[in-house]
């Protein structure tokens, strides 16, 4: 059933609207944990560890993206949120604008400079004379021609979730996922163009294309309507924008540089240990993204309720949200945890038919599912922060998560266990992380009961930090 923006934000049951807005989000979550997969699956029926390798050795980089997704893309759609909470149309259009724009330029500048580095980056990544040619090759498809098209997909997908239009967000995305799913096997295997990484990479970026033509077509169609604005004339520098939109996107965009940095840590310390050893972490990794998008589909499903709430003033039907939210995505996330540490074997087989690499991916497969219960919840922390406008909080949350917990444990628990170590450093940075956050999300609903007023879309003035209880 249909519902207006207004009955969706404010009437409607906090369960049928978490429901409406969270269930197409973790539908496309799904969708593109497939299309993540595809590239390791159908590479990985090649049966040659080094091919399999050039994808995982080249995922620091695409993750790399998400710096200017969220940087333009969570920062532009929680400004809209609490624009429309506030009622404020004209921040809406700017910051979408704003929003669409940035993130253009700022995937045009990261194709540049990724070109020119080249050499440097491949060396960064880790290559060696193996698996560099199938890295580069693959690189070629989905950064120096695609991040564009990749970033821009996913920007124009939080915004149009912004105004309530999950189904349509999530309908764009899916529509570039299952493109891609069906160009893999025709680009890769020997039956069809055989290119390999290559052909992965090809895929990718035809089916971003795809989807980001979906995007503009629904915002042409209906420009009558929709508030998202990617009208030249709508763009401008002006300070409440800008302030608005990086006060949350600039933390969110370091938060997940870091989780470039971690990345690529892992697959560094992974590296001396082979490329057999190095594939089945890529695989692994693939798995374990199907419950952490789950979490994460509720968590970013769940945002521009938490913003519209918040500046209207309605911190009950927010703290609600937040509370139906938490229940669902932990039964699910639990339920994942148990399924993938007695199954791991079989799980990972099922990317690839080789025995060494099926004995170090169970292993390791293990270490990484005990996280999720964990990451469930620092995800909903997190959206809560970023909906709100608390991206110092945000910010704070993920350098404490990677560069105080995690890679330190990564380097720890390698010298200690070898690689078999190294999947048990994101749990415990999880288990710890958790506990921070439950003391925080005390504090902030404590401050928040002393101050009843949100402050404005534009984010001038300044909310009570969690941190002062």
């Amino acid at each position: 059933m249909k519902h207006s923006k207004e009955e969706l934000f404010e009437t409607l049951p906090v369960p049928r609207a978490v429901a409406a807005l969270s269930v197409p989000t973790v539908l496309s979550s799904l969708v593109m944990v497939l299309y993540n997969t595809a590239d390791t699956y159908f590479v990985g029926l090649l049966n040659e560890p080094v091919q399999t390798a050039a994808v995982t050795l080249a995922a620091p980089v695409l993750l790399a993206f998400n710096a200017i997704n969220n940087l333009f893309g969570i920062g532009a759609s929680s400004m809209m949120s609490r624009a429309l909470g506030s009622k404020d149309p004209d921040t809406v259009r700017r910051s979408s604008a704003f929003g669409f724009y940035g993130a253009l330029f700022g995937s045009l500048l990261f194709s540049v400079l990724c070109f020119t580095l080249n050499p440097q980056l491949l060396r960064l990544l880790g290559t060696d004379s193996l698996t560099a040619p199938p890295t580069e090759d693959y690189l070629f498809w989905t950064v120096t021609l695609g991040a564009a098209p990749s970033i821009l997909n996913v920007v124009l997908a939080y915004m149009i979730r912004a105004e309530g239009a999950a189904l349509h967000a999530s309908i764009g995305t899916m529509s570039g996922c299952f493109l891609n799913i069906l160009l893999d096997p025709a680009f890769i295997l020997p039956g069809g163009l055989d290119m390999g990484a290559e052909g992965a990479g090809l895929a990718t970026f035809l089916s971003n294309c795809f989807a980001v033509l979906y995007f503009l077509i629904y915002i042409a169609v209906k420009r009558k309507t929709t508030v998202v604005c990617i009208s030249p004339r709508a763009f401008s520098f002006k300070k409440s924008i800008v302030r608005g939109v990086f006060a949350v996107g600039v933390p969110a965009s370091i938060q997940n540089l870091l989780n470039v940095v971690g990345s690529t840590i892992l697959n560094n310390l992974a590296m001396p240990y082979g490329a057999t050893a190095l594939a089945a972490m890529g695989i692994c990794s693939k798995i374990n993204m199907i419950p952490m998008y789950i979490a994460q589909g509720i968590s970013q499903g769940i945002m521009p309720l938490i913003s519209y709430s918040y500046a209207a003033g309605n911190h009950k039907r927010m703290k609600s949200t937040l509370r139906v939210s938490a229940a669902v995505s932990e039964t699910i996330l639990i339920l994942s945890t148990l399924g993938m540490f007695l199954f791991s074997s079989t799980l990972v087989r099922l990317f690839i038919d080789d025995a060494e690499t099926i004995a170090y991916g169970a292993r390791m497969l293990r270490g990484f599912c005990l996280a999720q219960p964990f990451l469930a919840f620092d995800f909903l922390v997190v959206a809560l922060f970023q909906s709100t406008g608390f991206g110092k909080e945000s910010l704070l949350f993920a350098l404490l998560r990677k560069g105080a917990f995690e890679i330190p444990l990564m380097f720890l628990l390698n010298a200690l266990f070898a690689i078999d170590g190294l999947p048990f450093a994101q749990t415990g940075a999880e288990i710890l992380m958790s506990l921070i956050a439950a003391v925080t999300l005390r504090k902030f609903f404590k401050n928040l009961r002393q101050n009843r007023h949100a402050p404005p879309a534009d984010s001038q003035s300044t909310p009570p930090s969690p941190g002062n209880g």
